[in-house]
């Protein structure tokens, strides 16, 4: 049987177990938002929700429930409705609220939400917090971690501050890199047929390279790729 290593799944002996083999905690860092027709959408916390459990069950260490509210760009337009996120961006055009996307908080509310999970994180025995997913959010994690580490005594690790030249997880939006990703982690909420099939139609709200060539085999190489990074950084921090 595998083992457990989602938090909420723990028994108070098996919490135990794991805490004390290495006391890593990993956050997935999510939002519900528009990830082009074809994917979920929250695939955001879906991805690092995946890519943290393999990397508890192959490096040890506990992953935390995702946090789903997180920060994003947003502008109040004329009408006095506001666009979030990819609603704005160069690939959406028009400019438009895109389907599906939620869950968006200020950065400041943000802030606290991680400042609470960190103080009870060493407050349970943790020593060294691994946080990951939304973009925005994955920035905002980036800004504090220097300033955390010290009020918390703890060792943070995010892709921005600290993995950037090699992180090969969620590098893009909704395109070929975080679809190829959904494919190898939930192949059953990924749907490929619901992009246009004319190349010469880009995918509305998704930037990078095209989705269309997305395939099972780049998602499992990155995410192999991410895992060795982790990996390495983590012996190197000495947790």
């Amino acid at each position: 049987m595998p083992s457990k290593v989602h938090y909420f799944d723990l028994l108070p002996h098996e919490f135990r177990a794991r805490l004390s083999e290495r006391a890593i905690g990993y956050l997935p860092l999510g939002t519900i938002e528009w990830h082009g027709e074809q994917c979920a959408l929250g695939s955001d916390a879906l991805i690092s929700r995946g890519l943290f459990e393999r990397a508890a069950l192959s490096l040890g260490g506990i992953v935390f429930p995702p946090l789903f509210l997180g920060p994003d760009s947003a502008s109040l337009q004329a009408d006095g409705s506001t666009l979030q996120g990819m609603d704005a961006a160069e690939v959406t055009d028009p400019n438009r609220q895109l389907d599906g996307s939620c869950y968006w908080i200020p950065k400041g509310l943000f802030f606290q939400m991680c400042e609470a999970i960190l103080m009870q994180a060493a407050r349970a025995g943790f020593k060294c917090i691994v946080a990951d997913g939304h973009g925005p959010s994955r920035g905002a994690w980036g800004e504090q971690s220097d300033e955390w580490e010290k009020r918390f005594g703890l060792k943070l690790v995010g892709v921005s501050r600290d993995l950037q030249k090699t992180w090969q997880s969620q590098t893009d939006h909704a395109a070929r890199n975080e679809t190829s990703l959904m494919m190898a982690l939930h192949p059953d909420l990924v749907d490929l047929e619901q992009l246009e099939a004319d190349r010469n139609v880009w995918p509305q709200g998704v930037g990078g390279e095209d989705p269309r060539d997305s395939t099972v085999e780049h998602g499992g190489s990155c995410l192999d790729v991410s895992l060795k990074a982790l990996s390495e950084h983590l012996a190197a921090l000495g947790v």
